[in-house]
């Protein structure tokens, strides 16, 4: 009963407009008072005691970080660097796209942030250039959903505190498949481009490369100190995401200037206002989590994989049909709350690596980011452009197959998700 309970609730407030993490405390809530007659305290207890983490402080500083490098002329120069290296190829502004989605998201770890910052510079002079509007807001869409699989990843942070997995390694672990996805959706975009006679940008130029390199390369700098210093030990994830955030106002303010005392209230505010969203999402899909395990969900579910399967590879296409239907629904940050304590036992106890297991999971919801009814990308899009989520779906079409084909390469050869980090061990 509190199974069937919860889930209609949760759909039924979903169907009213709720936000996600409305639907998931209320529902969550309804259940605790109505069937398991329990004090509406326990809301407020669990959703606390989930976020009050050390691991999760990397969150807000992320976050922050990411703000700084984006209000502080980040986008730009990197827009730049990538017309730099692929403009003069046929669909030039589209690769680039795909090319500066891919660097920002080395910076920001969110799939919103990244298709935000660069659809608000790219849509509008795709536009220019004779892209169809549509063309452009399904090719940024496409483009941001690397923002939650190359690192940081706030996805992967989030996964690494409840799993209790190394988040260095599933850092370095989302390094490829995040370069493969954004690879593929250039090739898409280079075909579409080439059908429809979309031209480049100006001639490439070595000498342009190394210029725009130069302008970008304390941006690109981040990353590589993230990293480094985790890998070294100098810092742990969550000490590098406040060293990111103070790399990130040195940048704005000394090196760039383009960040300035004037603009900083509204830096932070837009920080602080993306970090409680997420972080309420997560609060709330704890405590719905929290009560599915009560019920017994986890055992079930084990339970029929077992009946099903008792082949990895087969439990993992299960697994990807499962989180790409969940991901049209509920948000990267809220499904591996809620999916994580459910599945990686089932998928431990196959022999599977729990790093590999997380990452793969990143991979299926960053694809949701773009599948619809709830594809995070394709509101932020929609809401930059005008442009209803229908129009903008059925341009999206072909680099959603694309990347389901990442999604079966990455299925059946894991290597490609593990070789770095077991060759950095």
């Amino acid at each position: 009963m509190t199974l069937w309970v919860i889930l209609t609730s949760f759909v039924l407030i979903l169907a009213t407009g709720a936000s996600i993490g409305v639907a998931l405390g209320l529902s969550s809530a309804i259940v605790l008072y109505a069937v398991l007659d329990m004090p509406l305290i326990v809301v407020v207890q669990r959703m606390f005691t989930s976020v009050d983490s050390f691991s999760f402080m990397a969150v807000p500083f992320f976050m922050l970080a990411g703000a700084f490098m984006s209000d502080g002329g980040v986008t730009r120069r990197i827009v730049d660097f990538s017309m730099a290296l692929v403009g003069a190829l046929a669909g030039g502004l589209a690769l680039v796209v795909a090319v500066a989605g891919m660097f920002f998201a080395a910076l920001s770890g969110s799939s919103a942030a990244t298709t935000a910052a660069i659809g608000a510079s790219m849509i509008d002079e795709m536009e220019r250039r004779g892209y169809p509007r549509s063309f452009a807001a399904a090719v940024v869409a496409s483009g941001g959903t690397v923002g939650i699989v190359i690192p940081p990843s706030i996805t992967m942070v989030v996964y690494g505190s409840i799993a209790n997995t190394s988040i260095a390694d599933l850092f370095i672990a989302g390094f490829a498949p995040g370069i493969l996805m954004g690879v593929t959706m250039c090739l898409v975009s280079w075909v579409i481009s080439k059908k429809n006679g979309y031209q480049g940008e100006g001639r490439f130029s070595v000498m342009r490369v190394l210029r725009s390199f130069k302008e970008c390369f304390w941006a690109l700098m981040m990353p590589v100190i993230i990293l480094g210093g985790i890998y070294t030990g100098i810092f742990t994830p969550t000490e590098a995401a406040a060293v990111a955030a103070v790399y990130g106002a040195l940048v704005g303010f000394f090196v760039y200037r383009e960040l300035t005392l004037a603009h900083l209230p509204k830096t932070l505010l837009s920080a602080a206002y993306n970090t409680t969203m997420i972080m309420f999402v997560v609060g709330a899909a704890n405590l719905f989590g929290w009560i599915l395990t009560n019920a017994q969900v986890p055992h079930m579910l084990a339970q029929s994989f077992a009946t099903l399967t008792d082949s990895p590879i087969v439990f993992l296409m299960l697994v990807n049909v499962l989180l790409l239907f969940i991901g049209t629904l509920i948000n990267a940050s809220a499904a591996v709350v809620i999916l994580t304590p459910i599945l990686l036992p089932v998928a431990t106890g196959m022999g599977i690596d729990p790093m590999f297991f997380g990452v793969l999971m990143v991979v299926n919801l960053a694809i949701g980011c773009i599948t619809p009814p709830v594809g995070l990308d394709l509101f932020v899009v929609a809401s930059i452009t005008g442009l209803s989520i229908d129009k903008v779906t059925a341009k999206v079409m072909p680099y959603l197959i694309m990347l389901l084909v990442d999604l079966i390469l990455l299925t059946y050869f894991p290597s490609i998700i593990t070789f770095l980090p077991e060759l950095l061990r």
